[in-house]
């Protein structure tokens, strides 16, 4: 089974739908995709990622099915009375925190136990990144692949390939948690832009454990014109 993950185009965010530019983005990511043997197509269900995944579904002639879970993350200081000597710094920003944690401390250098961190610990954006990980498990295990051991059993071969359509920080959790990759790894090192390809790989045999396999990242070839973002931790 493949996963296709395409962050949704340039955003008009006030109104939660595509720009003029986003538009064209997301057509030519319809074409970029249009030889590609999608079985079905999932979206965010925020405007700006359904809207792209729009053009796609035209293609394909497929209904678009919403993933709740996959709705942009929130950030924040869960303990609102905390003074302001104990609060989150940035305002609880994830990617910005996620750079002072693999920057600030040498106990933080290896990165393991990021999530125990005060910045994550305290942070809302974490009740995200359970409800994101949760379902994404429960829409793999449609195709055949149960968490197990941090990896995915095999209990029924699957050849199908789905597309994804979502945002920078819910796909984030997406690549942090298929891949065992720690949370603020990917938020530093793993930028990806709008209406960028990526693609991950679960093939595997039925009763073995499947290494999901990063095949694709971050591809944007398709597409003619488009923003240079500011890394998100630069603030």
């Amino acid at each position: 089974m493949r996963l296709i993950f395409i962050r949704h185009g340039e955003p008009d965010y006030a109104n939660d739908c595509l720009t003029e530019n986003g538009k064209k983005q997301a057509e030519s990511t319809a074409v970029r995709l249009k030889d590609e043997d999608i079985t079905a197509i999932y979206s965010s269900p925020m405007g700006r990622a359904k809207e792209t995944a729009s053009y796609t579904a035209k293609n394909h002639d497929i209904q678009v099915e919403n993933l709740d879970f996959m709705h942009e993350i929130n950030w924040g200081d869960k303990n609102k009375s905390a003074d302001s000597a104990n609060k989150l710094p940035y305002e609880g920003h994830p990617w910005t925190l996620a750079y002072r944690v693999l920057t600030d401390a040498d106990e933080c250098a290896e990165n393991i136990n990021w999530a125990e961190h005060p910045f994550f610990k305290d942070n809302t954006c974490m009740d995200f990144y359970e409800k994101i990980s949760t379902g994404l498990d429960d829409l793999l295990q449609r195709y055949g692949l149960v968490r197990k051991n941090k990896l995915y059993e095999c209990i029924e071969e699957n050849a199908d390939t789905i597309a994804l359509f979502a945002h920078g920080g819910s796909g984030a959790i997406m690549f942090s948690h298929i891949l065992n990759l720690p949370f603020p790894f990917v938020l530093t090192t793993m930028p990806y832009g709008v209406c960028s390809v990526s693609i991950i790989n679960f093939d595997g045999r039925k009763g073995e454990l499947v290494i999901p396999r990063l095949e694709l990242f971050n591809d944007m070839g398709h597409l003619e014109q488009f923003k240079e973002e500011k890394l998100h931790f630069e603030k």
